[in-house]
């Protein structure tokens, strides 16, 4: 219960103060006024859902000597509404989101730019100079330019309408494929911001740029240690200056993570595992039609039996190389289901095939079925929205 607490350190709460104000103020008696300023407490300040707020819990608004019981009309009707805005602000700020923001958003940790070696191949990844352009050659696309391919450091951002940082919140990163940019296939083509919002998830998006519109899955500063743990740092502040609440840092600093990956996305959801420095976070990884290399590091993590899922889901385009997992799976002796499970729950693992009639380049939007990511985020249990799923109306793009 909110209280107030007077200089007598009696306490009253809100829907007693209206009569003790009154008293006060000498309302009703010769000379006095009976009107009294009568802001009421807004709905959904003290409780939610039958409890107190932990605003409400917390906050014990002191009403000092100049605001005793027997100050003046002016300086009490002051402090009362003072009071009342402040209720306001708190049930505004706490609210659930009213619309989705999605926004392009600068950060200081990104994949690129990226002038280190290549792991495991002994080169560097900026292995081509002319004049003062730095560039990267790419066994299927030839020679990108740093200052065109490997400099983007935007993410995009997105938070759903009806997020609410009181209830238990995921972070969805998603790693987009080759020849891809965020603006054009991530938001647009492929509505990844929609998908997570219409999955119904108590859930967040945050998507890197990687290489720009460009036949290459290179993870750049993903690939170093412990890198994509400061990326999430990095994002839970950003997310805060989005949301519009500082309140909201606590819930994007221990949100768990879920990874999707679409096609060349397996590179750096590979190393985020192997060396993310994040795997206490992890609540699941996802890969749509995207694991053509670094199957012993999605092996090597699974050995290891983390609290997470694994689903990945593929067509012709990754048939062999699911192949390959599932022996490696099986010489580990780990299970796993090849069929869609209601619920992706920790420690379940998923090798789900949609067969060969399914084009890698529509995987994002129709997979075994349309829109597949807010498919398979349905599945994901205890991380539901309270807020309105589904309309999209309120989006804001920048």
């Amino acid at each position: 219960m909110l209280r107030l607490r007077h200089n007598g350190n009696r306490r009253v709460g809100h829907k007693g103060v209206y009569a003790r104000l009154r008293r006060a103020m000498g309302a009703g008696s010769p000379g006095s006024t009976s009107e009294i300023y009568r802001a009421p407490c807004p709905r959904g300040a003290e409780y939610a859902h039958g409890r107190p707020t932990v605003w409400a819990r917390r906050c014990v608004v002191q009403l000092e000597s100049a605001c005793s019981w027997s100050a003046p009309l002016p300086t009490l009707q002051a402090a009362w509404v003072a009071f009342t805005l402040l209720l306001a602000t708190a049930a505004f700020a706490q609210a659930p989101m009213p619309a989705a923001k999605t926004q392009l958003v600068p950060f200081g940790v990104t994949p690129f730019p990226y002038s280190g070696p290549v792991p495991d191949k002994g080169i560097t990844f900026l292995d081509v100079v002319n004049g003062e352009r730095r560039g990267h050659t790419s066994l299927r696309g030839g020679v990108y330019w740093e200052d065109v391919t490997y400099s983007d450091k935007r993410v995009l951002l997105s938070i759903p309408r009806g997020f609410d940082i009181r209830r238990p919140a995921l972070i969805v990163v998603f790693f987009h494929g080759n020849l891809a940019t965020l603006a054009r296939d991530v938001r647009g083509r492929q509505q990844i911001p929609r998908q997570v919002e219409q999955s119904g998830l108590n859930a967040v998006l945050v998507a890197p740029q990687f290489a720009v519109d460009a036949l290459d899955s290179s993870s750049g500063r993903f690939w170093e240690p412990g890198v994509f743990a400061k990326f999430l740092d990095e994002a839970a502040g950003k997310l805060t200056q989005m949301h519009g609440d500082e309140r909201a840092r606590a819930a994007f600093e221990r949100a768990p993570v879920v990874i999707a990956g679409y096609s060349g996305g397996y590179n750096p959801a590979a190393y985020a595992l192997a060396v993310g420095g994040a795997n206490a976070r992890v609540h699941g990884v996802m890969l749509f039609d995207g694991l053509f290399a670094e199957i012993d590091k999605f092996a090597d993590w699974l050995a290891k039996r983390p609290p997470a899922f694994f689903f990945t889901t593929y067509g012709k385009a990754a048939r062999v190389e699911h192949a390959e997992l599932q022996r490696m799976l099986t010489d580990r002796g780990i299970g796993f289901a090849t069929t869609l499970p209601a619920q992706l729950t920790p420690g379940s693992v998923t090798l789900l095939s949609v067969g060969d009639d399914i084009r890698h380049e529509y995987f994002m939007t129709r997979a075994w079925v349309a829109d597949p990511l807010k498919a398979a985020l349905t599945r994901i249990p205890d991380f539901a929205r309270s807020g309105p799923r589904g309309d999209t109306s309120g989006t804001k793009n920048r």
